[in-house]
């Protein structure tokens, strides 16, 4: 409390004197540079643990405080400071995350493919509580796919978000008039309900974004056709099912996945485990996962009516729903 109130004391004291007083730092920024840190090991070469937590998004995230880094800018600028390290042989993505949007979930596809080819690095997937739709997305460029016994992973497909207040303008008496230059230029719109052939031609948009993530997954997992119709329902599973369909090549623990990891790149018992941070943490280890400061929880509704409106977002989700009333 005493905390609380010295810091909210020096925000209402550099309100009052505004640009003449001296400049304080009340919060780590965001602007600090990734530093590395040891979690164990003595030896290089070394294996780099990125955690990946939340919903995945390419917008940062704007606090009262300070705005954070999207998840995407967080995770390709690891990669990026990886990438220049050549002590580096092999990386664990440690992902918690239900998924996301389309175009963000495929830009990590695509850098941690990328960071692969480019310097033969391994990498290995460990997934925690929940690695579903573009949570497992991202995780099929990885050389190895390790699931927690308690993860809940799946939800291969994609969903068309959209919201309506058609009911709650009705209710209030409110409308809205629009001149538009064609018959479909404003489909979708929240301000009046969907025509069936609106309807048909957002199926069919759905149908090939998630056409497109099926047979990823078939290429990259190598799957017989009767187990990409049986996973193409977009259904969840849990670690022992995600085995048994081959989604997953493991059921083990962050331990197993540093294991693995020594044995693709072919490192010593001993090898440096290594994180980025932007500060330090005292008693740091591998199931830390701020590299951002806050951590930051993201909702994809907000239900703070009529004003939070505007953050419910229309667009193409490669996510499972139920798993983001949490996040």
């Amino acid at each position: 409390m005493r905390k609380l109130l010295t810091a909210t004391l020096m925000i209402i004291l550099i309100s009052i004197t505004g640009c003449t007083a001296p400049r304080i730092r009340l919060f780590p920024s965001q602007a600090d540079p990734l530093r590395e840190f040891t979690l164990e090991g003595k030896s290089e070469p070394k294996i780099l643990v990125v955690p990946i937590r939340g919903i995945i998004s390419n917008s940062p995230r704007e606090g009262f405080i300070r705005t954070r880094p999207s998840i995407v800018q967080e995770v390709v600028s690891q990669l990026r400071r990886a990438e220049e390290d050549g002590k580096i042989t092999a990386v664990i993505l440690k992902i918690d995350s239900p998924g996301g949007s389309v175009t963000a979930s495929d830009i990590l596809y695509s850098e941690i493919a990328g960071f692969k080819n480019r310097t033969g690095a391994k990498v290995v997937v460990a997934m925690m509580g929940v690695a579903a739709s573009g949570g497992y997305y991202i995780s099929l460029p990885a050389d190895y796919i390790l699931a927690h016994p308690t993860t809940v992973t799946g939800s291969i497909g994609v969903i068309f978000a959209r919201p309506k207040v058609t009911g709650l303008m009705q209710k209030i008496g409110v409308a809205v008039e629009v001149n538009k230059s064609g018959p479909d230029k404003d489909m979708g719109s929240p301000f009046r309900q969907t025509s069936a052939a609106e309807e048909k031609i957002f199926q069919d948009l759905t149908d090939r974004l998630g056409i497109r993530f099926i047979d990823l997954v078939a290429r990259h997992r190598q799957l017989e056709p009767e187990i990409v119709a049986q996973v193409s329902t977009a259904r969840v599973y849990l670690a022992n099912e995600a085995l048994e369909l081959g989604l997953v090549d493991e059921i083990g623990y962050l331990e197993n996945a540093i294991h693995q990891a020594k044995k693709l790149a072919g490192l010593a018992e001993d090898a440096k485990v290594v994180v980025y941070r932007r500060t330090e943490y005292p008693d740091d280890n591998i199931y830390n996962t701020s590299t951002r400061y806050g951590g930051g929880k993201a909702s994809l509704i907000s239900l703070d009516l009529p004003g939070s409106l505007n953050h419910i977002q229309t667009g193409f989700y490669y996510l499972w729903p139920a798993a983001i009333m949490g996040e």
